[in-house]
């Protein structure tokens, strides 16, 4: 079964955007974030919800293409369509359903891509294994938090952690209890 991955940028208060979604203060460049474009490589299917694709719109996204070229996506949306959208991106409908076809299909582990809500949603239904942060040495104070308003106890234990120049890290936590 493929695990679900959620591998985010975060601040160390628990940010993954400052307020009115800015990502202004967020490592763009250096070797951590060199790991990370290396590291999504390995990923053939992202998954996010609506907010998380949209907010692809200010880099330059356009609606129903791909945002990573090498993956299938499947955008999690009740209300989210189209006129014209590439075959690799699929709209499908928020049920924990819909999750589990896509963990026990054939294929690398599955990308989370962002989104505090629907991340919050998945940890609440017990959906995500494995969650990666790209720690930034930032204070936000306000803005999308981590998992939303999700506040399901786990334990977490650290499989691997790299440190860069920079202070930026990446860091590996396996879910012990979900």
């Amino acid at each position: 079964m493929r695990k679900i991955i959620y591998y985010v940028a975060t601040s160390l208060d628990g940010y993954i955007t400052g307020e009115n979604e800015d990502v202004s203060m967020f490592a763009q460049e250096g070797e951590g974030v060199e790991q990370y474009f290396y590291d999504l490589e390995s990923f053939d299917t992202v998954i996010m919800g609506r907010k998380t694709y949209e907010f692809g719109y200010q880099f330059g996204l356009k609606p129903g293409e791909p945002a990573y070229p090498n993956m299938e996506h499947y955008i999690f949306s009740n209300s989210l369509s189209f006129d014209d959208r590439n075959e690799q991106v699929n709209i499908v409908p928020i049920h924990l359903d819909n999750l589990n076809i896509l963990k026990n299909q054939t294929g690398s582990d599955i990308y989370l891509c962002g989104g505090g809500t629907f991340a919050g949603w998945l940890m609440k239904n017990g959906m995500i294994d494995q969650i990666k942060l790209k720690i930034n040495p930032i204070l936000l104070g306000k803005g999308v938090k981590l998992f939303g308003d999700c506040c399901t106890p786990y334990k977490l234990k650290v499989e691997y952690s790299q440190s860069f120049d920079d202070g930026f890290q990446i860091v590996t936590y396996q879910i012990v209890n979900n």
